[in-house]
């Protein structure tokens, strides 16, 4: 929305400033490219780590290379609130995505430091590392870690001839305490993000408080037909792989229509297809698609699974050709917010004049993962035609400070607040 706010509780020029400074830090050729276990993503760390101590806060990397920034509480003993997010990027990806959250949780602590408010909870500022997939082809591994849900066959995972273990060590951390990296004492979490879709500036509204991370569940059907040659096999006598693959794609897409038309998020896409032997004059012999299906309802997911095997032994039957039976490669489970923190951020909103609307989330987030160990929940700030993963992904700093302001008032609360649910 943009609309430049006078009377909040945070200071939107300190934002930029963060936000501006690691768009510096980038491959030149390929902006705005800081990757998880390369120099420039440590150079970015180092930025933010001068940041972190500039706003009064005390510093340190956890075992598993979490950045961390530490303001003690009246009452450490109640435990942790804990506000934060990523810096690093894919490749060419952004300069907001994951860096806006972690400028404006930052941002809150230093204007609860401004306005001389003390909480009774510690508060911490998180830039978790590698949230993005990295080179070793896994995704949020600060955050997995910090759930303690790391499998251990991950840090031998390796890229050119460097280990996810190594790189945890390049990172500051220490995977021989992973262990340690597990939390027990964080109370709330909470995580701002751009949207990455349209919803929100197309309603022309302020915040999205996210009520669920969607589960995601990769599918990988393989297709195999006869190949033959293109021009001397009659239309009627072939079992053409590639034709049986397409019609799946259709009515895959046909289904992930009707499923989104239902409650909840739901969206299916074959973002992955190979067919062999890939040559013009030969009737295609092997297929292969991978579905990337996410849904905020499980019971949706487990439909749109039965439904696809369904599919399959169908076309099959109709093509003539061998559909091996649909294999999950991966099975996340959706996260839902916590209720009183979903409560809490919808008062915030009210109480800084934020137009808001409630919406789920399809893309993965660190909050996922901290959702399994705490009362979590997440806001999106619009981004400029729902872009993002792309080198003009744009959000307005005006945005990113009232979404600033909203978390403010969110702890503020929730300090309070999680005392009197004990």
């Amino acid at each position: 929305m943009s609309a430049r706010r006078t009377n909040l509780p945070v200071d939107a020029r300190r934002i930029a400033e963060i936000v501006n400074g690691l768009a510096r830090i980038t491959e030149p050729d390929r902006p705005y490219t800081r990757r998880a276990f390369t120099p420039l993503f440590l150079e970015g760390r180092a930025f933010l780590e001068q940041c972190f101590k500039a706003a009064g806060l005390d510093t340190r990397i956890d075992a598993a290379g979490n950045l961390i920034g530490w303001r003690k509480g009246r009452k450490p003993a109640l435990g942790t609130i804990m506000l934060g997010s990523h810096s690093d990027t894919v490749p060419e990806g952004g300069r907001f995505d994951g860096i806006a959250g972690v400028a404006a949780a930052l941002e809150v602590a230093r204007s609860l430091s401004d306005a001389g408010i003390e909480l009774d909870h510690d508060l911490e500022i998180v830039d978790f590392l590698a949230e993005e997939v990295s080179i070793f082809g896994v995704s949020c591994v600060g955050s997995r870690c910090m759930a303690g849900l790391v499998p251990e066959a991950w840090l031998s995972r390796a890229h050119d001839e460097l280990t996810l273990r190594e790189g945890i060590v390049e990172a500051g951390g220490d995977p021989s305490r992973l262990p340690s990296s597990k939390r027990s004492d964080v109370k709330a979490f909470l995580e701002l993000h751009i949207e990455q879709g349209p919803v929100l500036e197309a309603e022309r509204l302020d915040i999205g408080v996210v009520t669920a991370i969607s589960g995601i569940t990769r599918i990988e059907i393989v297709v195999e037909g006869q190949a033959d040659h293109a021009g001397t096999t009659p239309m009627g006598r072939r079992r053409d792989a590639l034709v049986a693959a397409s019609r799946l794609v259709l009515e895959i897409e046909t289904l992930g229509f009707a499923h989104a038309a239902g409650e909840g998020h739901f969206a299916a896409t074959v973002g992955e297809f190979e067919i062999e032997p890939n040559a013009a004059n030969v009737v295609p012999s092997r297929a292969r698609l991978l579905i990337d299906a996410r849904a905020e309802l499980r019971p949706q997911m487990e439909v749109f699974i039965a439904e696809v095997e369904v599919l399959a032994v169908r076309i099959a039957e109709e093509t003539g050709v061998a559909i091996t039976p649909p294999t999950l490669i991966s099975d996340s489970h959706p996260t839902p917010g916590d209720p009183l923190v979903l409560a809490t951020l919808e008062a915030a909103c009210g109480r800084v004049g934020a137009r808001h609307r409630l919406m789920a989330s399809g893309a993965g987030h660190d909050t996922a993962w901290m959702g399994r160990i705490t009362k979590a929940a997440m806001i999106f700030i619009p981004c400029r035609d729902g872009r993002s993963h792309a080198p003009d992904e744009w959000a307005e700093n005006d945005d990113i400070a009232l979404g600033a302001a909203v978390l403010f008032e969110a702890v503020r609360r929730l300090d309070g607040q999680l005392q009197e649910k004990k």
